[in-house]
């Protein structure tokens, strides 16, 4: 199942890049981190996942909740329906 995105209104990429910067990873770091745990993505891909061009995964939103040690609801922050 995969989590649809807009670049707008509902851009949880914009969140998955805050905890990427705040864990001081790369998106290469980052990836090769979701490689080792199974999930096959490229440096593209997850670039225009954070960009919020492509959608991701449920897999791969928890796999990165993992690596950042947050939880899923904290990608959500700041996106509402109003």
């Amino acid at each position: 199942m995969k989590i649809r995105q807009d670049t707008g209104k509902f851009n949880i990429g914009r969140n998955i890049r805050k905890y990427r910067m705040k864990n001081r990873l790369t998106q290469e770091q980052t990836v090769a981190k979701l490689q080792v745990m199974g999930i096959d993505m490229s440096r593209g891909t997850y670039s225009h996942i954070e960009c919020g061009i492509d959608n991701i995964k449920v897999e791969e939103l928890l796999a990165l909740a993992e690596i950042f040690h947050v939880t899923v609801a904290d990608f959500f922050e700041g996106i509402s329906l109003y």
